[in-house]
């Protein structure tokens, strides 16, 4: 199927500017029609959607920009893309054990308050 930009960016929730901005940016390349109108496709959709997922993360624009590069030149760089991913998911994990952390130091607090407020509301 075949996107307008305008039924792309709905699809996606992104913007136009964001569209085009990715565009500019080499993050996407849709197709042009007879009319030199974009139209986006389901493959687009799906590589769109990946770069949301990316970004959300926390993958900076520059990394899936470089990503973006590798994947262009095809399966030479699957090794490479592998290892970006891996490297990603390693600062996740990372991430993730140090909010952990933070969580169980909130848990100690919030445990101390309930105690006191039990211990004060039972005089």
């Amino acid at each position: 199927m075949e996107y307008s930009i305008g039924e792309f960016s709905r699809l996606t929730n992104l913007g136009v500017h964001t569209l085009r901005y990715y565009e500019h940016e080499n993050l996407i390349t849709p197709k042009r029609n007879s009319s030199n109108r974009r139209c986006y496709s389901d493959k687009d959709l799906a590589w769109i959607y990946f770069i949301k997922r990316l970004k959300d993360t926390g993958m900076s624009i520059k990394e899936i920009k470089h990503y973006a590069e590798l994947r262009a030149k095809g399966d030479l760089t699957l090794n490479e893309r592998m290892k970006m991913l891996t490297v990603h998911r390693e600062s996740l994990n990372e991430q993730i054990k140090v909010l952990q952390e933070h969580m169980a130091k909130l848990d100690d607090k919030i445990d101390f308050y309930r105690h006191e407020i039990e211990r004060t509301s039972s005089k």
